[in-house]
C-alpha cells in the first residue's frame, strides 16, 4: 500500500475543513465550526488507525485479551488455553490477565464482536471517544472561559499529535489511557451540567463515569473530586449539607461501578490479582520495565505534546490563579494540571501518556492565553512580536501532529507477517500451536492457534501430536535437525521474520 496516495487526499480534505472551521468561528457560527473539528478529527484518526497489524507496545495485548473475552467476558486471558508452563506474574506471557481494568478491553471487545475480529474494529472505540472529546472539550471550555476559548480548545483536542497517536494503537499504553482520558472529561462536564441545572441526575452520571474512569484505568480518576467540588462551589446554587449529601452520591455511584469487579477478580483470580495489586503500587516507589526518567520527565515532555510554549501560558496562568486564589474555575484548572502532574513526577515509573488526562487542562489554558494575548496586542506597538508568539501557539502543536501521525514518511500499513497470519487463519485450524515464532501474540490474535517464541523439548512435541494437536514450527534457519526429523510436524517459513 504506498502511503501517500492515502495521506495527500486526507491533508488536503482536513486543512480545507480546518479552514473551513475557522471561518465558521469567525462569523460565530458555533455549531458547523465545532461539527467541522469533529470531522476532520474523525479523518486524522481514521488515517492514523489504518494500519492493518497490531502495533508493539502495547495494542497487541490488550487486543489479545480483547478478543478471548469475546468469548468469556468475566475471565480475562492472554493466553487462551496455555500448552506450556507459564509464571503467573509475567504479564505479557501468562493466562489469567488482569494487568489492566476490564471496560476499554470489553468495549473493544464488543466492537470486534459486532465488526469482527480486524485492527479497525479494534481501535474504533477508541476513535470514537477521542472525537466525542473534540465536542466535550468545547462544552467544558465555554463554561470556564467562553465559547472562543472552547473552540480553540477543541481545535487543539482535534490535532493532539499524542491523543491521535494513541487512538490509533502507535504508541504505548493506547487506548486504555484513551478511554481514561474521555470518562475523566466526561465526568467534568457532567460535573458542570449538575452544577447548573441543579438535578441530581447529572451528579449520578457524573459519578458513573468517574467509576468508569477507575475501571478504565485506576485510582488517579479521583482528581475528578476537587474539580466537582469547585465547580459546584463556585455555582452558588448549594448550600454546605446539600454539597456534603451529593458528594456522597457522586462518591457512592462511583464506588458502585468500580468496586464490584476488584472484589470478583480477587474472589475469582485470587492470586493473580494480589500480584498486580502489589504490581500497580510498585510503579510509584520502583521502576520497571526500564521505564523511567527525571523528576522533571513530565515537564520536559509536556513541551513535546503541546508546543514548546506551553511553558508561557501554563506560568501565566499559575501566576493569574495564585493572586487571585478565589477564582474557584482558575483553581480547578490548576489543580487538574497541578495534582497530576507532581503524582507522577514523583512516582519512579514514567510514561508519557500517564498524564494524557490533564490534557484538556492544558488546552483551555493555551487557549485563554491566546486569547488574552490577542486583547493585549491591540494595545501595544510591537504588534509583530505578539503575531508571532500567536502563530507559534498554533503551528508547533500542528506540528508535533504531523511528526506523530507521519503522513509524508513511506510506510507498508500490511506488513508480510501480518498477510501470513490472516492466510495461515483461513486453513481453520481448530487445535494447533506455533513454535518458534517470533510474534506470538499477533499469532494468537489472527488464527486460533496457540504461540510461543521458543521450541520446547522433544517429548513435549511428540506428546502434542499425539493428543491431536496440529504443530507447526517456524523454520528461522537455524532449526535442530532432531527438531525437522519429528513426525506428524508441520515446518513452514514464514516472511518477514526479524
Amino acid at each position: 500500500m504506498n502511503d501517500l496516495f492515502y495521506s495527500l487526499p486526507v491533508i488536503v480534505l482536513c486543512a480545507f475543513g480546518y479552514f473551513l472551521s475557522w471561518r465558521y468561528f469567525l462569523k460565530s457560527k458555533w455549531k458547523p465550526a465545532i461539527l467541522l473539528l469533529m470531522f476532520c478529527g474523525l479523518a486524522l484518526r481514521i488515517y492514523a488507525s489504518s494500519d492493518f497489524f497490531l502495533n508493539t507496545w502495547d495494542e497487541r495485548y490488550h487486543a489479545l485479551v480483547a478478543k478471548n473475552l469475546m468469548k468469556h467476558p468475566f475471565t480475562p486471558t492472554l493466553y487462551d488455553s496455555p500448552i506450556l508452563s507459564y509464571d503467573y506474574k509475567d504479564w505479557s506471557a501468562n493466562h489469567i490477565w488482569v494487568h489492566k481494568q476490564p471496560l476499554p478491553l470489553w468495549t473493544m471487545a464488543a466492537s470486534m464482536w459486532l465488526f469482527g475480529v480486524n485492527e479497525i474494529a479494534l481501535r474504533l472505540p477508541s476513535i470514537l471517544l477521542t472525537t466525542i472529546g473534540i465536542w466535550l472539550t468545547f462544552y467544558i471550555g465555554i463554561y470556564f472561559f467562553n465559547k472562543k476559548v472552547g473552540y480553540l480548545t477543541a481545535f487543539f483536542f482535534s490535532i493532539n499529535g499524542l491523543i491521535i497517536e494513541l487512538a490509533a494503537g502507535r504508541a504505548a499504553t493506547d487506548h486504555i489511557d484513551i478511554f481514561f482520558l474521555f470518562f475523566i472529561e466526561l465526568a467534568v462536564a457532567l460535573s458542570i451540567l449538575f452544577a447548573i441545572k441543579q438535578k441530581t441526575i447529572y451528579n449520578l452520571l457524573a459519578g458513573v463515569s468517574m467509576g468508569a474512569a477507575i475501571l478504565s484505568k485506576w485510582l488517579p480518576a479521583l482528581i475528578v473530586v476537587p474539580i466537582w467540588l469547585l465547580i459546584v462551589m463556585e455555582s452558588g446554587n448549594f448550600k454546605p449539607k446539600q454539597i456534603f449529601y451529593q458528594l456522597l452520591i457522586l462518591l457512592t455511584s462511583c464506588i458502585l461501578i468500580f468496586l464490584p469487579w476488584q472484589l470478583y477478580i480477587y474472589k475469582a483470580f485470587p492470586i493473580e490479582a494480589a500480584w498486580e495489586a502489589g504490581f500497580n503500587y510498585k510503579h510509584v516507589t520502583e521502576v520497571l520495565e526500564d521505564r523511567t526518567g527525571p523528576f522533571y520527565y513530565f515537564i520536559d515532555r509536556i513541551r513535546k505534546n503541546y508546543g514548546e510554549l506551553i511553558y508561557l501560558p501554563l506560568l501565566w496562568f499559575l501566576w493569574k490563579t495564585g493572586t487571585n486564589i478565589r477564582d474557584k474555575k482558575r483553581l480547578a484548572l490548576s489543580i487538574w494540571v497541578l495534582v497530576p502532574l507532581f503524582f507522577f513526577s514523583i512516582a519512579k515509573t514514567k510514561m508519557e501518556a500517564y498524564i494524557l488526562f490533564i490534557s484538556p487542562a492544558l488546552f483551555l489554558i493555551i487557549s485563554d492565553f491566546f486569547f488574552t494575548l490577542m486583547d493585549y496586542k491591540q494595545h501595544h506597538r510591537l504588534k509583530w512580536f505578539f503575531n508571532f508568539i500567536l502563530l507559534l501557539l498554533i503551528a508547533l502543536p500542528i506540528r508535533y501532529m504531523i511528526e506523530r501521525i507521519k503522513p509524508f514518511t513511506q510506510k507498508n500499513r500490511n506488513p508480510a507477517w501480518a498477510i501470513d497470519l490472516r492466510e495461515l487463519n483461513e486453513r481453520k485450524i481448530s487445535k494447533g500451536v506455533l513454535f518458534n515464532y517470533y510474534r506470538p501474540i499477533e499469532a494468537m490474535f489472527y488464527t486460533s492457534l496457540t504461540a510461543y517464541k521458543y521450541i520446547p523439548d522433544r517429548k513435549k512435541i511428540n506428546n502434542l501430536v499425539s493428543e491431536g494437536y496440529t504443530v507447526i514450527i517456524n523454520d528461522d534457519g537455524k532449526l535442530p535437525d532432531d527438531i525437522k526429523a519429528i513426525k506428524g510436524i508441520t515446518i513452514e517459513k514464514f516472511d518477514g521474520y526479524e
